[in-house]
């Protein structure tokens, strides 16, 4: 017989154990589960909903709403919930333990009154950006069933490091811009705060938090033209995972004018520099002119991703 229960102090080690046979593309470690579900600040046990099988864990799924805000100024979302993951181990799967575990993880959030509930777009600390229907049908399919809808569909990139020489167009191109007053460089200390602020007010509140958490600098690449900064680009923001690249962004209206080519190549150079032998990321447009640059300067598509949203 299996129960469904909210998570308990113990369930941790069985967890990542059963999380890690039953999604083997995407295994994780006892430090991940504790940095990036254990101790975010927003943490619900009640939300961390658990299989149980005697006294083996078989399955969870987890539901999470912010208690604090992601980020200065943004508020708690409080419409919003989200199901950052899910999964059944391989010997439980087809009785419908499944939709039971996603089943209570959407009426814990809705309870709460929660009338959007998104898979799995978590900030800051997500799986991956959607349900991967290639890796994981069984597991889109059931989001399907139970009402969830695809938002958008970004893809994963990755490009090989070795051999990488920036090519000498992007040399030329950074010289021209140079010569208008352009500089390419790392930040200093005292231009972080508005660098986040940039980051943050520009883009997304995340890539501000990610930058405020970078330890440093030297895997920091920005853009400047009299004194403003123009555009960023960094490595290693994520989990201090060196070769995942990324954020990245230019002022809006200055696109079309290089400085995305420039600042991606520099800071591939000062991965290769490191001995790096890829850079990767998870979340672009495939046909976005970002994903346009990645795919000119390299990069290659390897994992297609569907966020999804179920709306009360």
């Amino acid at each position: 017989m299996v129960t469904v229960r909210p998570f308990q102090p113990g369930d941790e080690t069985a967890l990542v154990d059963a999380w890690n046979r039953s999604m083997p593309a995407d295994p994780t470690t006892a430090g991940w589960f504790k940095d990036c579900v254990l101790l975010d600040p927003n943490f619900d046990p009640e939300g961390l909903r658990v299989a149980v099988a005697g006294d083996e864990v078989v399955g969870c799924a987890y539901a999470v709403r912010r208690l604090i805000p992601l980020a200065p100024g943004t508020g708690l979302e409080p419409d919003t919930g989200w199901i950052p993951f899910f999964f059944v181990v391989p010997e439980h799967r087809g009785g419908g333990l499944g939709r039971r575990l996603l089943r209570e993880a959407v009426a814990f959030l809705e309870d709460l009154g929660r009338t959007k509930i998104e898979f799995s777009s978590y900030t800051p600390f997500y799986v991956l950006p959607g349900a991967d229907a290639e890796l994981y049908p069984a597991a889109y399919h059931l989001l399907r069933q139970l009402g969830f809808t695809t938002l958008y569909s970004p893809v994963a990139m990755d490009r090989t490091l070795v051999g990488y020489q920036a090519p000498p167009e992007v040399r030329e191109l950074r010289e021209r811009r140079e010569r208008e007053g352009y500089a390419f460089r790392s930040p200093t200390v005292g231009e972080l705060p508005e660098l986040i602020r940039f980051a943050a007010g520009e883009f997304n509140p995340d890539w501000g938090e990610a930058i405020r958490q970078h330890r440093d600098p030297e895997r920091i690449v920005i853009a400047t033209k009299g004194g403003r900064i123009a555009g960023f680009a960094l490595y290693a923001a994520y989990r201090g995972i060196p070769e995942r690249f990324g954020p990245f962004g230019v002022d809006p209206e200055l696109r079309g004018t290089g400085l995305g080519k420039i600042l991606l190549h520099l800071t591939m150079t000062r991965m290769r520099a490191e001995g790096l032998h890829s850079s990767w990321f998870l979340w672009t447009g495939a046909t976005s002119p970002a994903g346009h640059l990645y795919t000119k300067a390299g990069y290659e598509i390897t994992r297609k991703f569907h966020v999804m949203r179920r709306s009360a």
